[in-house]
């Protein structure tokens, strides 16, 4: 009797083994291959939508390319060349970096001292945050008409103020200066709450005791932020930073629209003397007005290394800050 039952036992120990394998490979596949099949998806809209674009406006910033014309004659690096003795680019790239510094730093500081406000025990808090966001889902084309009303030469409310306080009205679209701080008042506006609301949510994962124990040691609430809030929220800090400068590098709506005010013309040149015109826009007048695309790719690619090295040069400001503050 005892050998059947042997005879049975022993395919089963011996099929056993490949059950075994199967199943490893089985959790290799799910460890290792798996994780790849779902981040695929982004790779793959990455590649179509932002590395093939960048690497077919590199090709076509070797040509001659004007969409009015059928040949394309290669060039090589004379777009470049040409881009880079362009007063008109070098314009748009001061205008870019002035009305990015005067709509960034005041920016984040004010979102900073925001969502430290927030941050503390406040009837209504919910309110209060949701009044934050409600300036970034506005749209930009309602945001940039009402600022330009305000700002309006003749009839603006804010020049009506300054001549309630014995000031001259400005004609705020004419200059360079008051154009660009028109224009960063609207930016401001629109991306402050929304950076407040970033920073809240990191300073919710700081401690409270921490806070506690500074309120009985006597420390100000000034004291705090600096001293504690800072510190403990840094990689959020960088991570706006970055990101506040790359959208300042790129904005177009807004001197687009504030210039469409002026005339139908000042829309693509950002004023009449180009006083406003960003890099964006300068790219839009010569892609979409002039039709050189050749020109346009070159201007493309040289705005895309001016804002990494704008953003190395932040975030090497930004760690060398953290570092006096850590000491």
């Amino acid at each position: 009797m005892s050998a059947p039952v042997q005879a049975e036992a022993r395919p089963r120990a011996a099929g056993s083994p490949p059950a075994a394998h199967r199943r490893s490979r089985r959790h290799l596949f799910d460890t290792k291959i798996t994780p790849y099949a779902y981040i695929s998806p982004f790779f793959l809209l990455f590649f179509a939508f932002g590395l093939f674009p960048l690497a077919y406006t590199a090709w076509v910033s070797l040509y001659d390319w004007n969409l009015l014309s059928d040949e394309q004659t290669f060039v090589g690096l004379d777009n470049y060349a040409e881009l880079l003795a362009d007063g008109y680019f070098w314009n748009a790239a001061f205008n870019t970096l002035s009305i990015g510094v005067l709509s960034a730093v005041p920016q984040l500081l004010f979102a900073l001292w925001l969502a430290h406000l927030l941050n503390r025990p406040l009837r209504a808090q919910t309110f209060f945050r949701v009044t934050l966001l409600l300036p970034n889902v506005t749209s930009v084309v309602a945001v940039v008409v009402i600022f330009s009303q305000l700002f309006g030469r003749e009839f603006g409310l804010i020049n009506m103020v300054l001549e309630a306080f014995g000031f001259g009205r400005i004609d705020w679209q004419a200059g360079t200066a008051t154009s660009h701080a028109a224009i960063a008042t609207m930016i401001m506006w629109r991306w402050t709450g929304y950076n407040a609301l970033i920073y809240l949510a990191a300073m919710q994962a700081v401690p409270r005791e921490l806070y506690e124990a500074a309120t009985l040691d006597g420390a100000s609430t000034f004291r705090q932020l600096r001293s504690i809030t800072i510190p403990m929220i840094r990689p959020t800090i960088i991570f706006t930073v970055i990101v506040s400068t790359i959208g300042s590098m790129q904005v177009i709506a807004e001197p687009m629209l504030f210039g469409a005010q002026v005339s139908a013309g000042a829309m693509a040149t950002g004023g009449s003397d180009r006083q406003f015109q960003t890099l964006a826009l300068y790219l839009y007048e010569q892609g979409f007005r002039s039709f050189e695309f050749g020109y346009a790719s070159a201007a493309a690619w040289v705005m895309f290394l001016l804002v990494v090295l704008v953003v190395g040069m932040n975030f090497l400001i930004v760690r060398r800050m953290r570092g006096s503050l850590d000491s």
